[in-house]
């Protein structure tokens, strides 16, 4: 049997179509994006005006030999061994970028937690719980998505976690 690929009438992303498939409340923020940024995650802030504490960054991180997703405010950093010990495992590393994106269907700067090509493991910082919403990727550079907290750990089977460093 051929798979379908997810795709909306509208031409969204597959994180978009993740959370309207899955009757989630969320709002769409587009943005331009400069190629010569420094930090994606703090252009992102930038551009739409939101604390960097509220805009969470994705990254792709090998826990044990396994992919392992964490997402994190993009006004910290990801603290590798809390990561490890937050999904029973001993070692953490970044994962190599283009295996992140092959593993994810996205680019860098563009991965969102939502919609991946393949469940992973994914932890979310707790510092998420803290706030309304928070924006995460919505799968392209210039697009990022702003949702509650509890709906992104609801549609990627995450946990919550001190993962992310100040």
């Amino acid at each position: 049997m051929a798979r379908k690929k997810r795709k909306s009438a509208s031409g969204g992303t597959p994180a978009t179509v993740a959370a309207t498939e899955a009757g989630v409340a969320f709002t769409l923020h587009s943005y331009e994006h400069d190629p010569a940024a420094a930090s994606y995650g703090e252009e992102a802030a930038e551009a739409l005006g939101v604390a960097p504490e509220r805009v969470f960054k994705t990254l792709v991180a090998d826990v044990d030999g396994a992919p392992t997703v964490a997402v994190v405010p993009v006004s910290g950093s990801l603290d590798l061994k809390a990561l490890a010990a937050a999904v029973g495992g001993k070692r953490a590393a970044m994962a190599d970028p283009a295996a992140a994106e092959r593993t994810t269907g996205y680019v860098r700067g563009g991965i969102s937690p939502l919609g991946q090509r393949k469940a992973l493991p994914t932890v979310v910082d707790a510092s998420a719980e803290r706030h309304g919403t928070i924006c995460v990727s919505a799968g392209r550079r210039g697009l990022e998505i702003e949702l509650a907290p509890a709906d992104l750990v609801k549609l990627t089977g995450a946990v919550t976690a001190p993962i992310a460093r100040p």
